[in-house]
């Protein structure tokens, strides 16, 4: 796997990690796991698994194509497309969420947010497919 591979995501601003969140793609679900400097776990999921994760992150199929366009372009997400710039413009509720209403595990979003950004910018050196979710 390219992020937990390439020590060029283990740099400052990165940092050792351990938060489990949910990745909502309209009414997907998927839940990722990093412990440390790598992800430990990547799997499909239910809304119901959602509040066992610490947070997560909810946005719309076209915005999360959006963004992941956006750093295969560039290498990275520029300064409109990263994690913290998103988050903030998705009012109300912003792009990180928590079912259980837990400030501390929601908090980990801020926390380790840039380790986050890391892992989704490692996606610009896969080949990414799109399917809509209503094919």
């Amino acid at each position: 796997m390219v992020f937990n591979s390439d020590d060029a995501f283990q740099r400052p601003g990165g940092a050792t990690c351990d938060a489990r969140f949910g990745v909502k793609v309209g009414e997907q679900v998927f839940i990722l796991g990093f412990e440390g400097f790598e992800r430990s776990e990547a799997r499909e999921a239910t809304e119901d698994d959602l509040m066992d994760a610490d947070f997560h992150l909810e946005m719309e199929y076209c915005e999360w194509q959006d963004m992941l366009s956006n750093i295969k372009e560039n290498g990275h997400a520029d300064l409109l497309h990263t994690l913290n710039s998103l988050d903030p413009q998705r009012a109300p509720g912003g792009l990180a969420r928590s079912k259980t209403d837990d400030g501390y595990r929601l908090g980990l979003f801020l926390r380790y947010n840039q380790t986050f950004q890391y892992y989704f910018d490692a996606s610009s050196r896969i080949d990414t497919v799109f399917q809509s979710p209503d094919t």
